[in-house]
């Protein structure tokens, strides 16, 4: 009997074994981050395309394990697989100390250079110290061996999340130059007659497949698939076809040496040194908090006054803003006005580059000014009509009366939901991170990535937002009580 059930639970345990061999791997990357990695397919969206698209299902076949993709935020990548997300990350992850020291990173399926690019009708420079002599922008992709190395030669890189943003940038003159890995260069760059590649590729590094550190069977697995796909050709066949093959490529099938190029960006950022890059965040935040709060307070009472007391065409113009800024994303006000707006103009011949940071004051000021139209035209509305009757019997005008009895009276109503708006809208800025400007979110965002030092910039971080939001309570307190006084 006692034979019996063991033999049974052998059974059972092989079974299971089995099985788990047998289920799909997830593999772990962001379909947004762009050609020639992986991106959907113009021709049908519903599928994903590009070179790792084509390497995974050679992956697959060469380890007769069927491979599920798993949409992931590219930043969160490495976080992602940590937490058992996916099986395995690949999406153009450099090989650098701060990942082989956390993450079990395969041999390379890729190697890759870094390309300059600037606009074709630009000849001030050939080189990055030539162009750092100019005082030159250049826009790169965030936590990158572009980024790094433009941070070690003391560039003050405009950062993306996008691979075809910072292209569009250059282009529209917002940007001298873009550096960029090779592959992502060949696709968006050479194609573009307005651009150009300016001088060689340099500084070798190299692309691996992430794994977890206890799963060290599954990717040796994955190292010797590699090896017989370089050895076979299938590499070759796959990069040729989405025209990133070079002669680099050649050192996939032996022992691949690339020095790396990235420095381990964890040692030595202390509190010191942090800080002060929080509080320059900090400081862009304040300034677009508070110039769009200025914005939407002089566009929103207008609007409400329109709404209340004008003619049915001003009614209507009013209705219709609250209703068209208030019903779209912020988000999407920052692309359209950003991206979609200086396009649109350059077809009838007006060149309109502003400031990204002037963008992101243009936009929340716009959508805010719809919800602040609204707060005061329910706080115009509260006063009782007496007041303008009793105005009116001592002779004074509407515009007197609104001026020095209603408006006066509606600021002690609106002040709450004002301040709370204007706290809202410190958490909100963070989004301007995805046209390149530099707020403290973003900023936790770059320093937490490069450190790993998660909690402790958090929390640095989080103090910093107290410290601007909870002093407007006391402010609005305070004006409460002095507008209440008598």
């Amino acid at each position: 009997m006692v034979c019996r059930g063991s033999l049974l639970a052998l059974v059972v345990l092989t079974a299971a074994t089995s099985l788990r061999a047998q289920e799909p791997l997830r593999w772990g990357a962001d379909a947004e981050g762009g050609a020639p990695y992986i991106f959907k397919d113009p021709q049908d969206p519903r599928n994903n395309i590009g070179f790792e698209v084509d390497l995974a299902e050679a992956l697959e076949q060469e380890l007769g394990r069927e491979i599920e993709f798993v949409q992931y935020n590219y930043a969160e990548l490495a976080l992602g697989l940590q937490r058992g997300d996916f099986d395995f990350a690949m999406n153009g992850l450099e090989v650098t100390p701060d990942r082989q020291r956390r993450l079990r990173m395969s041999r390379p399926y890729y190697v890759y250079r870094l390309q300059l690019a600037a606009r074709a009708d630009d000849d001030r420079f050939e080189t990055l110290e030539q162009l750092k002599a100019i005082g030159g922008r250049v826009g790169t992709l965030d936590n990158t061996a572009a980024s790094r190395l433009l941070e070690q030669k003391e560039f003050a890189p405009v950062l993306y999340d996008g691979q075809a943003e910072p292209y569009q940038d250059l282009e529209l003159g917002r940007l001298d130059a873009v550096l960029m890995d090779l592959p992502i260069a060949e696709y968006y760059a050479r194609p573009n007659l307005k651009l150009k590649f300016v001088g060689e590729s340099f500084g070798a590094g190299a692309y691996a497949i992430a794994f977890r550190e206890n799963q060290e069977e599954l990717a040796q697995q994955f190292d010797a698939a590699i090896v017989k796909l370089a050895a076979s050709g299938d590499l070759e066949r796959i990069y040729r076809k989405w025209g990133i093959w070079n002669e680099d490529q050649e050192q996939l099938s032996g022992d691949v040496e690339i020095a790396n190029i990235l420095a381990d960006s964890s040692q030595g950022l202390t509190l010191d040194r942090y800080l002060p890059l929080l509080w320059d965040g900090a400081k862009m935040t304040i300034y677009l908090s508070v110039l769009s709060m200025a914005l939407a307070v002089a566009i929103g009472l207008p609007v409400s006054i329109s709404r209340l007391y004008g003619p049915w065409p001003l009614r209507a113009a009013a209705i219709s803003y609250v209703e068209f800024f208030r019903g779209i994303p912020v988000l999407l006000l920052l692309y359209i006005l950003y991206y979609g707006m200086p396009t649109l103009l350059a077809r009838w011949g007006i060149v309109w580059t502003p400031g990204n940071a002037f963008i992101g004051v243009l936009a929340f000021g716009l959508n805010y000014a719809a919800y602040e139209a609204e707060i005061y035209r329910a706080g115009i509305s509260s006063i009782p009509h007496g007041q303008w009757e009793a105005a009116a019997s001592l002779g004074m005008s509407r515009f007197t009366t609104f001026r020095r009895i209603i408006l006066p009276q509606t600021w002690r109503i609106v002040l709450p939901p004002m301040t709370n708006d204007f706290v809202a809208l410190f958490k909100d800025t963070s989004i301007v991170s995805v046209i390149a400007v530099v707020e403290l979110t973003k900023q936790y965002q770059i320093l937490a990535k490069s450190s790993l030092k998660y909690m402790e910039i958090g929390l640095a971080t989080a103090a910093l937002y107290l410290l601007m939001s909870v002093p407007l309570g006391y402010l609005s307190r305070w004006m409460e009580r002095r507008m209440s006084a008598g």
